[in-house]
């Protein structure tokens, strides 16, 4: 039974062509996603989903198989993703995990937190206060925990809070509780930031003109919570309502793919299990070589 292969990487680094041309490689691979957005089939261009020419003949798992009324979490996700690497096993081929939602891979990857999972009608609640109340409520219920947090990030002190709430007890016990264990060789794609953020550009420009925005004018009035967060949505949104003209849309969509991909790479880095390897513009060979020599030895 062959163990998981991770290729990871921050938004535009080229992981999904690079884990493609891995599985092709290797002759015997499937490959399962771990993006948070990439499970809406109603977001292919704006969730920058593979094609069916970009999958390479390649089986691809959790991509476009939810309505955007369907809430996923990391949780859900990581039971979905753990059924299809045991298919994959059961099949006798390698599973290739790709993606760079950063907690849907540490599940994935190293097992589900016992912290409790979300609560909708709780977390509405928490979303609609001020987060300046959701600061100071998180700093009496848990001091120790919300100096660990990044408190500028309402994200993650709405979440963080919720567990508190939920849980009953601070955020300490359930990270001390929670002894994660690595399963399978992962890789982390890097490029040079420059090189990153053109690429970004360019994946902005192609993803506007090429039905992004008809994309979301064609979503229905409700969705679900995950899909809501969906990077670009909000803006591009603002464009329907004429708030955007096209070419600061295109502007804005970049910075907030850049601001993005600078946050996963600051989780990644945190990811000592995972190895980091450099993409070139002069191709993939040599991350080729890299992965399939650590597959052959795991």
């Amino acid at each position: 039974m062959f163990s998981p292969l991770f290729i990871l990487g921050p938004t535009g680094s080229g992981k999904s062509s690079i884990a493609v041309a891995v599985a092709q490689q290797l002759g015997n691979a499937e490959i399962i996603s771990a993006d948070a957005y990439q499970v809406y089939r109603a977001m292919p261009i704006l969730t920058a989903a593979p094609t069916a020419e970009e999958q390479g003949g390649i089986p691809h798992h959790l991509i476009g198989n939810l309505e955007v009324q369907e809430n996923n979490d990391a949780a859900t996700h990581a039971r979905r993703a753990q059924q299809c690497i045991a298919a994959v096993q059961a099949r006798g081929n390698v599973p290739i995990i790709t993606g760079g939602s950063g907690l849907y891979v540490k599940f994935i990857s190293h097992g589900i937190s016992p912290a409790p999972p979300s609560d909708p009608a709780l977390r509405a609640e928490l979303m609609a206060l001020p987060a300046e109340e959701c600061v100071r409520r998180l700093q009496e219920a848990d001091p120790e925990g919300a100096a660990a947090t990044n408190l500028q990030n309402p994200r993650y002190v709405v979440r963080n809070l919720e567990i508190v709430l939920l849980g009953g007890k601070p955020l300490s016990y359930w990270r001390n509780n929670w002894q994660p264990q690595a399963c399978g060789a992962g890789f982390v794609i890097t490029r040079d930031v420059a090189e990153l953020d053109a690429r970004i550009a360019t994946r902005a420009r192609h993803m506007l003109r090429h039905g992004a925005i008809e994309e979301v004018a064609a979503l229905p009035a409700e969705l679900s919570p995950t899909a809501e967060k969906t990077l670009g949505l909000s803006l591009i949104r603002q464009h329907l309502h004429g708030e955007l003209p096209l070419p600061e849309l295109e502007t804005t969509l970049a910075l907030a793919t850049r601001q993005y991909a600078k946050r996963q790479r600051t989780w990644l880095r945190r990811e000592p299990w995972a190895t980091p390897i450099t993409a070139n513009p002069a191709g993939i060979e040599s991350i080729l070589k890299a992965v399939t020599e650590k597959t052959a030895r795991a």
